[in-house]
C-alpha cells in the first residue's frame, strides 16, 4: 500500500485544525493516497516533530499564540536541511509580505476560504523542490 503525502499541522487552535484537514479532504484528489495528518498544538512540537521526522508540507498558523507559524517557519527554513515546504495561514491578505518574509512557500489568507486551502497544499505538495 502506497502512503500518501505527509503533512504537518501546526495550530494551538483545534477548530483550525480541523478546518483545514476538512477543506483539504482525505486526499488531494481521485485515485490519490490519503494523506497523513500529524497535528501538533505548540511550537516545540513543531520543531522537533520537524527535526525528527520527515513531512512533505507543514502548515502553520501563523495566528497561534506564543509562537506564531511565520516565526516557527523561518526558524524551521534556517535550521531543518532540505526543510519541507511550508504553508502559512495568515490573520488577512495584506500579511502576504510578512509570510514572505519567513520564507514561507505558500499563504492563505483567513477568512479559510476551503477551496483557497485545498488548491493551496495540492499546489504546494506538488511542486518541484
Amino acid at each position: 500500500m502506497t502512503t500518501g503525502p505527509r503533512v504537518l499541522l501546526y495550530s494551538d487552535d483545534s477548530t483550525v485544525r480541523d478546518h483545514v484537514r476538512l477543506a483539504v479532504g482525505p486526499r488531494l484528489g481521485v485515485g490519490q493516497p490519503d494523506l497523513v495528518w500529524t497535528e501538533v498544538a505548540t511550537a516545540a512540537a513543531v520543531v522537533e516533530a520537524a527535526h525528527s521526522r520527515r513531512f512533505d508540507l507543514l502548515v502553520l498558523d501563523g495566528e497561534a499564540d506564543k509562537a506564531g507559524g511565520m516565526g516557527v517557519c523561518r526558524q524551521l527554513k534556517n535550521e531543518v536541511y532540505q526543510c519541507p515546504p511550508v504553508l502559512v495561514l495568515t490573520a488577512r491578505p495584506d500579511d502576504a509580505w510578512l509570510a514572505s518574509w519567513s520564507l514561507a512557500d505558500a499563504v492563505v489568507p483567513r477568512p479559510l476560504d476551503p477551496l483557497a486551502v485545498q488548491r493551496a497544499v495540492a499546489q504546494t505538495l506538488t511542486q518541484p523542490v
